[in-house]
């Protein structure tokens, strides 16, 4: 069964208390426990990362991108938290995977809030973008790398 990685970034540890008025009640056990069932409902296994750390984000993406060229990998639905906006390393470890489908997903919208989240490094690295959906977000991407790959 192929694997598609759900990475989450800085922070999105604290879904469900951090400004719930901005990411909602949903916490982040709950959104890797809906797409763990959206994903088997599809047929795919799904491993679910969080890290406070960029090196491990990066360092997962490394690992997805010779599963993806194995044949054992669909792709990764990434959410880079504040690295959005200010890491060059995780657009250089995504496009130096060449070929991993990266969706990237963002549960608020980013672009109606400060002028600062505007910008990502991640986009232009980034398969597709999916901003402002709440936490349905994921399973749309989990969606998208399905449709993509067929």
């Amino acid at each position: 069964m192929k694997k598609i990685l759900l990475l989450n970034g800085p922070n999105l540890n604290l879904l469900g208390t951090r400004e719930p008025d901005v990411y909602g009640a949903t916490t982040l056990a709950d959104v890797e426990r809906q797409c763990t069932e959206h994903a088997a409902r599809l047929g795919y296994a799904l491993e679910c990362l969080q890290s406070n750390w960029e090196g491990a984000l990066i360092d997962k993406i490394h690992e997805y991108g010779r599963l993806y060229k194995s044949g054992e990998a669909l792709g990764c639905v990434f959410n880079p938290g504040a690295f959005t906006h200010t890491s060059i390393a995780l657009h250089d470890a995504i496009k130096g995977v060449d070929g991993l489908p990266v969706i990237e997903c963002h549960i608020s919208n980013v672009h109606a809030r400060e002028a600062f989240r505007h910008h990502s490094w991640v986009s232009p690295a980034a398969a597709g973008i999916i901003i402002g959906l709440g936490t349905n977000g994921y399973l749309l991407a989990i969606d998208a790398l399905v449709r993509r790959a067929a």
